[in-house]
């Protein structure tokens, strides 16, 4: 039996994945969470083979979750689940530890098949994404401007572009306003904006944001 921890801060969105799980045999939701302290403190007091996160869980931000997961739980896998596109976020999430990535669009039978293929160890994307990966490579792009983002400076521009102050987004990581705002210069930079209102504007053209 695979258990499975489902985290999402929508409880209508978690009980309808519970509802997709349930109407399995070879798999269970051992447990639900609606917020980062949650899932930190349920994974630390049981054992899961899969969890499934929602990428923006209410205040608290899914990679950052996957970050400390990757490091406190190394071996348990986390398929991320989200609004945003496939080919938006996959490969990132993956870079940073994700053992597979759906869109919340997607059927039913995926969201099974991906718990599956992630408890046996493996990594799940759709076949747009794999397909877009293959491209890539076969024609070596270098894909969107932000794509050439680090982790914590997409982190950053998804934070601003969705309202936040710096001195909010550096409550919310732990950082200094200073430090803040050099990863908003960079984040300006390197995708040849000016402000935070053209870099709102990038983000919502490429649905980086909700």
């Amino acid at each position: 039996m695979i258990k499975v921890l489902v985290a999402d801060d929508h409880a209508i969105v978690r009980k309808g994945l519970v509802q997709i799980i349930s109407d399995t045999l070879d798999i269970q939701v051992a447990d639900e969470a609606a917020s980062a302290e949650e899932v930190f403190a349920t994974t630390r007091a049981k054992t899961f083979d899969v969890i499934v996160l929602d990428l923006d869980l209410g205040e608290d931000s899914g990679l950052e979750v996957l970050r400390v997961l990757s490091s406190e739980k190394p071996d348990l896998p986390v398929l991320i689940l989200s609004v945003h596109p496939e080919e938006q976020y996959a490969v990132r999430l993956l870079q940073a530890g994700a053992a597979g990535y759906l869109n919340k669009d997607s059927a039913p039978d995926r969201l099974v098949a991906a718990i599956r293929r992630v408890a046996e160890g493996r990594r799940y994307v759709s076949p747009l994404v794999a397909e877009g990966l293959l491209d890539a490579l076969e024609h070596n792009t270098a894909g969107l401007p932000h794509e050439r983002l680090s982790e914590r400076e997409f982190q950053v521009l998804r934070l601003i572009a969705s309202g936040k102050t710096v001195t909010e987004i550096g409550d919310m990581l732990s950082l200094s306003v200073k430090t803040i705002s050099t990863y908003r210069t960079r984040v300006l930079e390197k995708l040849s904006l000016s402000n935070n209102a053209e870099l709102t504007r990038y983000a919502i053209e490429h649905n980086l944001v909700q």
